[in-house]
């Protein structure tokens, strides 16, 4: 049972509500992190890291553009965070900065991701375009179909199995108390602070962070404020492991894919393959249609892998809401935060967490994050 009384409660025990409390127990604060662990977006993750825009999703919304572009040195300043604690962290998370590559067909996907490229490098990316016969150079394990790409020297991939357990023990180190398979039935404000109900019990809490994700928008209704967040289910799988062979997270510009080569030689495939929510409790479950899309468009890109075995194959849980982060001060709730981030969550978990943490403590966060208040939603 829980019967506690905390400086801080943080709902959501994912990469960025561990990487919020880590910050917070470091300065010293008393910190509990509530884990429901039924979605558990973090752990089903395939550990991507991106920073340029995803081609396909700047042509089905084309009104987000702005808000993407305003949102990309976050995705930056997150690959180099990231690189950062693969030092820290005093354990190998297997971080590759070894670039990304978004790879055309056609001569019309080529021309846009040209079109894109040029913009990403205005705003200050590293990246370039890659004809035909650079790319072969580069990247030879890319098929005949895959006519050019653009390249992001920021990208990479990591381990999200290590990097997570790394994260975790760090918290723990530093005081934080993980409550795991607690979920939060209600939430509302008692004097100065807040208390929190779960079924083992109730926790009082000073200051509270909203960091569930997708179950972010639940709890906000709890207190009054609308928080559109969706749980996306996502397919992904993994392969046996083979030699060396994919150096680079591929990414494609018009369809639904995401490879990189772990460290230990398994090809993992993802990229936002649609899964679902079994009915009842609400699980991500894999859908057939979903497994041999993606592994049949794996096939086409990088022709080696159809000669691997598949040995796993599962579906996780991704938050949608605008494409942009939800962070800092709750409208009108004193002590209340929010910490969920935008497009691609993994990525900009840990900045995410930290500029949170530096929000709750009354520090500038690095960025302005003003126009990420939930304040948008009315």
């Amino acid at each position: 049972m829980i019967s506690a009384e905390i400086d801080i409660a943080v709902i959501g025990g994912g990469i960025v509500g561990i990487c919020a409390a880590l910050e917070l127990a470091r300065d010293g604060r008393g910190v509990l992190v509530l884990d429901d662990g039924r979605h558990s977006g973090t752990t089903a993750n395939a550990g991507s890291l991106h920073v340029q825009m995803q081609s396909r999703f700047l042509r089905l919304y084309p009104d987000q553009v702005p808000g993407l572009e305003a949102s990309l040195p976050l995705y930056v300043a997150a690959a180099r965070l990231w690189a950062r604690l693969a030092q820290d962290l005093g354990t190998d998370i297997e971080l590759r900065a070894t670039g990304g590559l978004m790879v055309a067909e056609d001569a019309a996907s080529l021309g846009f991701l040209a079109a894109k490229c040029a913009r990403e490098a205005a705003l200050g990316l590293r990246v370039h375009m890659l004809g035909a016969a650079e790319l072969a150079r580069i990247a030879p394990y890319l098929g005949p179909a895959v006519i050019g790409a653009e390249l992001c020297e920021d990208e990479g991939k990591l381990n999200p199995l290590l990097a997570n357990e790394a994260l975790r023990r760090a918290a723990l180190a530093a005081g934080v108390v993980h409550a795991t398979e607690t979920r939060v039935t209600a939430l509302r404000a008692s004097g100065p602070g807040w208390v929190l109900e779960t079924p083992r019990g109730v926790v009082r809490a000073g200051r509270v962070l909203l960091a569930a994700g997708a179950g972010t928008g639940a709890l906000a209704a709890m207190v009054g404020l609308p928080v559109p967040t969706v749980a996306e289910p996502l397919h992904m799988n993994v392969t046996e492991a083979t030699a060396p062979l994919i150096g680079h997270l591929v990414q494609h510009a018009e369809r639904m894919i995401t490879m990189k080569q772990l460290a230990a030689g398994q090809v993992v495939i993802g990229g936002g393959w649609p899964a679902r929510l079994a009915p009842g409790n609400g699980q991500p479950q894999v859908e057939a249609s979903s497994l041999f899309g993606n592994l049949g468009l794996a096939q086409h890109l990088v022709p080696r892998v159809g000669r691997l075995r598949l040995i796993r194959t599962w579906a996780g849980v991704n938050t949608t809401a605008d494409g942009q982060c939800i962070l800092g001060a709750a409208p009108g709730r004193p002590g209340l935060f929010f910490a969920v981030p935008g497009d691609a969550g993994y990525t900009l978990g840990p900045l995410v967490g930290r500029m949170a943490a530096a929000a709750m403590q009354g520090r500038d966060a690095g960025f302005d994050i003003a126009r990420f208040s939930a304040a948008r939603f009315g």
